[in-house]
């Protein structure tokens, strides 16, 4: 998405201009189709309304069952998961993404097997789960770098990779 500017080092999470979002947000208005819901539950997310995020990402998975592809259906899930993740319901958020990564891997999608690592790894940061967390990214940036990913995609990659091991250093020279 272009609304994202960087990561914070230390939370992971996108650095975004809240301006800018809330004015797509308003521009996207009632359309339904699964492409303008997949953007509002992620502005809605970056924007901190995750009641109303988690209500149009319930809303998006059931249309991508209806109306999606296979990919469209994972996409929402995984989408659906970050919403879990930033409401602190970590677990239910890493089952998600769970299966969403090994049906992506079963079909052979390195693409977005790589996005649910990516963001599985997140969830396990955010948990405090550290090797988990690590495993994940690392698991990604192999995924991504296999699927041909544009240098962004492998730069947060690698952040996340950095700011893992920086945290855990932290811990190791403060322990």
């Amino acid at each position: 998405m272009g609304f994202i500017k960087g990561y914070d080092p230390e939370t992971l999470r996108e650095i975004v201009d809240l301006d800018e979002c809330q004015t797509r947000l308003t521009e996207l208005g009632d359309q339904r189709s699964l492409a303008a819901m997949l953007e509002k539950v992620w502005l809605l997310k970056v924007l901190g309304r995750l009641d109303e995020a988690l209500v149009v990402s319930e809303e998006s998975v059931r249309l991508a069952r209806m109306a999606g592809t296979r990919k469209d259906l994972l996409r929402a899930r995984m989408l659906h998961a970050t919403v879990q993740q930033f409401r602190g319901a970590y677990a239910a958020a890493i089952h998600e993404l769970n299966t969403c990564v090994e049906e992506a891997e079963g079909q052979g999608w390195s693409a977005v097997a790589a996005f649910g690592c990516q963001h599985r790894g997140k969830v396990h940061f955010d948990a405090h789960d550290d090797a988990a967390a690590r495993a994940d990214f690392k698991k990604a940036l192999f995924l991504r770098q296999e699927a041909g990913a544009p240098e962004d995609q492998l730069e947060s990659t690698l952040l996340a990779i950095d700011a893992v091991d920086r945290r855990r250093n932290s811990t190791t020279v403060a322990g």
